[in-house]
């Protein structure tokens, strides 16, 4: 068979549900007969902006979302309202999630929390008996992904990771192209995470902290602040992303990088690192209140190759894959777009964008030996989570696959906050070697009433 053919034909079997190496895209169902009207149920924690898109996906997904929860009283309404239009019944309004987790007729929990708002509560689902989707990222810390996953084995639970690339039949039509051995030899991967803006850059201004307010009557800051330190409420933290600039609640931007990274180690075969090394800080925006960096570039030793990863927050004409290259047969202009990645092969290069930019291959001289286009796959991996809900099997975003791609990008911020330095790391161990600075942030500190327990 001719590379064109196979193309051609792995796009219509991974459309129809196979794909290479053992995988399954859409898992056999078990013996167990559901009803033509049986509908998943779930409960939904976190209703900002990412929360409205994820919850109306899968109420359009024939799911009924029975509650919904945050910590902010005008949010859950107004996210009530949303879900009263969509699935005609009204879902109940709670604070605490596991006052959900109490209902025997939840299926499931669909959490879409700020990052610090992520372990605790899958912990406490898949405890409570109940499947997890989870966006991204999975963890605040290393070892926190490591609770995770044992919570998850021990108690038997689907938790699917918001790793949506992992669902883009392009995307795996790609990494059978490269198991075919059509690129040659790859010993070089690039990573790019290199926009216009990170998350808590409005309109690419330094962010400024401000002043302390009291907290507006809507919101419950304690329980907003979680397993974080306690501190005066601030509009700015709060508001447009502000929290994804600080480290007792987020991952920084490597947050949005991570989509990439685990396109290429996936297309890698999975591979783990055992060194990091990392340059950057706050160099465009030097003096402002954010503590993730606007520049870090990081290099990853791998076994046969080295991985490149280079972010930013400032350069104005970098832009993502837009939506219309999403929705159709196009391309993005390769060169400024901020989200792609790059594999050097010893007999071609491969391009390849995230979410719905398809990819392409190419020798010397520009000429394109293969390419495929690209769909958004947010639909087929929220599919997979519900049909995994029945067959039992594990889904593509399973927890423990994609925390050894968070675990990457857990290493570059250690890497970063660490002093910029090289670290030598055991992955079987999940530790670094002779490093005490960098082991002393394998984990992280909580406030007494939202602890991740050490014995899940």
């Amino acid at each position: 068979m001719n590379r064109r053919n196979f193309l051609s034909k792995s796009a219509k079997g991974m459309i129809a549900g196979t794909v290479s190496a053992g995988m399954v895209l859409t898992p056999k169902r078990s013996s167990r007969v559901y009803g033509a009207n049986e509908r998943v149920n779930l409960a939904l924690m976190g209703c900002g902006g990412r929360g409205r898109l994820v919850a109306r996906g899968f109420a359009e997904d024939g799911a009924e979302i029975k509650y919904v929860c945050d910590a902010h009283s005008g949010r859950m309404d107004n996210m009530a309202a949303l879900l009263t239009e969509l699935q005609g019944r009204t879902p109940k309004k709670i604070k605490d999630i596991r006052t959900a987790l109490d209902d025997k007729d939840v299926d499931a929990v669909v959490i879409v929390t700020p990052h610090h708002w992520h372990a605790l509560p899958t912990i406490w689902s898949v405890q409570a008996g109940k499947d997890v989707y989870l966006e991204k990222p999975p963890s605040l810390t290393i070892w926190e992904g490591r609770k995770m996953i044992e919570a998850a084995r021990k108690y038997d639970r689907i938790v699917q990771i918001g790793a949506q690339n992992r669902s883009a039949p392009y995307v795996h039509a790609a990494r059978e192209y490269i198991k075919n051995g059509n690129l040659g030899d790859i010993h070089l991967v690039k990573v790019f995470n290199l926009k216009p803006n990170a998350s808590f850059h409005r309109r690419g201004k330094p962010f400024t902290l401000g002043e302390p307010e009291t907290p507006p009557k809507e919101l419950d800051w304690d329980l907003w602040l979680g397993g974080a330190p306690s501190r005066p409420y601030y509009p700015t933290i709060f508001n447009n992303y502000g929290w994804s600039a600080f480290w007792d609640f987020s991952t920084g931007d490597i947050d949005d990088a991570l989509h990439q990274i685990d396109i290429a180690l996936f297309l890698m075969g999975e591979p783990t690192p055992n060194a990091v090394s990392s340059s950057g800080g706050r160099m465009h925006f030097k003096s402002d209140d954010a503590q993730a960096p606007d520049i870090q570039v990081c290099s990853f030793d791998f076994e046969n190759f080295v991985m490149t990863l280079e972010m930013s927050g400032y350069p104005t004409f970098m832009r993502k894959t837009t939506t219309t290259i999403r929705r159709n047969d196009e391309f993005p202009y390769w060169t400024q777009n901020a989200t792609r990645i790059e594999l050097y092969g010893s007999k071609e290069l491969m391009i390849l964008g995230r979410m719905g930019g398809g990819w392409l291959t190419m020798t010397s001289g520009g000429k394109v030996v293969e390419k495929m286009y690209g769909r958004v796959p947010d639909a087929v991996h929220r599919q997979n989570f519900l049909e995994c809900l029945k067959s039992r099997k594990r889904p593509y975003g399973d927890i423990e696959i994609v925390n050894n791609s968070m675990n990457v990008a857990h290493l570059s911020n250690i890497a970063y906050r660490s002093g910029n330095q090289k670290l030598y790391y055991d992955a079987g161990q999940e530790r670094f070697i002779n490093n005490d600075i960098a082991n002393g942030m394998l984990r992280r500190e909580y406030r007494a009433k939202y602890k991740v327990p050490d014995k899940v």
